[in-house]
């Protein structure tokens, strides 16, 4: 599969650079950032939240969990919880479940994003897939982002 038809397409719109890697299948966040060799804290990982004026995508560092309170604070909402596997199924019908792309933007899904990946020096995004990443500049991601809501609202994942 690769990168999703519209995530190609809006990164082409955007002008955007990046670069494609391919990886073993994986699974999970961790996992993935570990068969790409990739810090986990340079993963964008997306978390899709929902309350019933719709959905909300929140991206934070792989190794850090959403607080959902921090986030509907952040946008004036009550109600947010985590979305089902079915609506995300929905709302990212070019992509494979667990793979959405950390750029809701491009599925019209208000986005916000941690500023914990503001320093990266590099950021990796899911392509769609179980297999591909997107590899681009902190510079490029920060850009793509510009739009997006920023806050504080993630922990890291004690392990």
């Amino acid at each position: 599969m690769s990168i999703a038809p519209r995530l190609a397409r809006y990164l082409e719109q955007c002008g955007a650079r990046y670069e494609v890697c391919t990886h073993a299948h994986s699974s999970t966040s961790a996992q993935t950032a570990r068969t790409a060799h990739v810090p986990e804290h340079q993963l964008a990982k997306s978390v899709i939240l929902e309350d019933d004026a719709g959905c909300v995508m929140a991206v934070v560092p792989a190794d850090s969990r959403v607080r959902i309170g921090e986030v509907a604070r952040l946008l004036g909402r009550h109600d947010l919880h985590l979305a089902d596997e079915r609506r995300i199924a929905e709302l990212f019908s070019d992509c494979e479940v667990g793979a959405v792309p950390a750029l809701g933007m491009a599925w019209g899904v208000e986005t916000v994003v941690d500023d914990d990946l503001d320093e990266n020096a590099e950021v990796y995004i899911e392509a769609g897939d179980h297999e591909a990443l997107l590899r681009m500049s902190g510079e490029q991601f920060n850009a793509l982002m510009r739009a997006a809501r920023h806050g504080h609202f993630c922990r890291p994942i004690v392990q």
